[in-house]
């Protein structure tokens, strides 16, 4: 029981210390992840100092936070949501709990969610997907709510908030542009990925995404043949990898397909880059 304490102890001190400095008298927002806190970084400027809880490399799914997490959210401020993510759905009252003064808010709200529907044993369960922010389309929405809350947050700098918001807005519509010109022309219709992560990218171009992992699980052999049969059957090209996900079923499929794999990131903080690299992967002009 000492060797906890001295562990809590210490990770409390570092969490103290890492506050210190020019940004130690912000008043502090956490996110989930790092596109979020690229949003709210770009609107907010330098009013807040923004935290994200799942580190680089780290499952949004299944990731738990550390010690040292846990301490420092005593001085958050509020907690900006991106909507119905794994780490959110599981820590979001434990968090609440150990920090009662810490606002959680909601950016997701306003969005038309894709819903996973699948068996499980007797029961079918409906999920809703979470990853609303590969969407140009949702990520303006998330902007647009990320703003008002700011905002009321701190009235004195609504005006600020505004004009940052609306130039990321355009930004984002410009990046809707651009996805929709690159799939428009001699584009794939069809890729492979392992996780869902793209499915409302997918949703909002009209694109079909199939998918490595069954249900959340690792995928059987019989799923993997179906998907070798589909991927020649509809003349999919590009598989995506994602770095929190085994690459071993992904150069398996490639191998006997020959698919092209294409690393991405859509839990990267740079948000446009990622999104029109996806796109541009699909342009077949590009495909070797």
């Amino acid at each position: 029981m000492n060797r906890l304490l001295y562990i809590l102890l210490f990770c409390l001190l570092c969490s103290c210390a890492s506050r210190r400095g020019e940004d130690a008298d912000k008043p502090m927002l956490v996110v989930s992840i790092e596109p979020m806190r690229y949003f709210v970084e770009e609107i907010a400027g330098d009013a807040f100092e923004v935290v994200t809880m799942v580190p680089r490399g780290g499952n949004p799914e299944t990731y738990e936070p550390v010690p040292s997490q846990l301490m420092g959210m005593e001085q958050c401020d509020a907690y900006l949501r991106v909507g119905p993510i794994g780490f959110e759905e599981a820590w979001i009252e434990r968090l609440s709990a150990i920090a009662p003064r810490m606002q959680v808010m909601d950016m997701s709200e306003g969005i038309r969610f894709v819903h996973d529907v699948h068996a499980n044993g007797d029961a079918h369960i409906d999920e809703r997907e979470p990853h609303v922010w590969t969407s140009p389309r949702n990520a303006r929405i998330i902007a647009r709510n990320i703003c008002q809350a700011l905002s009321s947050l701190s009235p004195a700098d609504s005006l600020s908030f505004r004009q940052r918001w609306q130039a990321l807005d355009s930004m984002m519509a410009d990046t809707d542009k651009q996805v929709t010109q690159i799939l428009a022309h001699e584009a794939d219709s069809t890729f492979l990925i392992y996780h869902p992560t793209l499915s409302y990218f997918a949703s909002d171009y009209g694109l079909r995404q199939l998918c490595i992992e069954e249900e959340g699980k690792e995928p059987s052999p019989a799923h993997l043949r179906t998907l070798v049969d589909a991927c020649r059957r509809l003349g999919t090209r590009v598989v995506f990898l994602q770095q929190q996900f085994d690459r071993r079923h992904v150069e398996v499929i490639a191998a006997e397909t020959g698919l092209r794999i294409v690393p991405i990131d859509p839990l990267g903080y740079h948000w446009q880059d990622e999104v029109l690299r996806v796109a541009a992967a699909l342009r077949k002009e590009v495909v070797q």
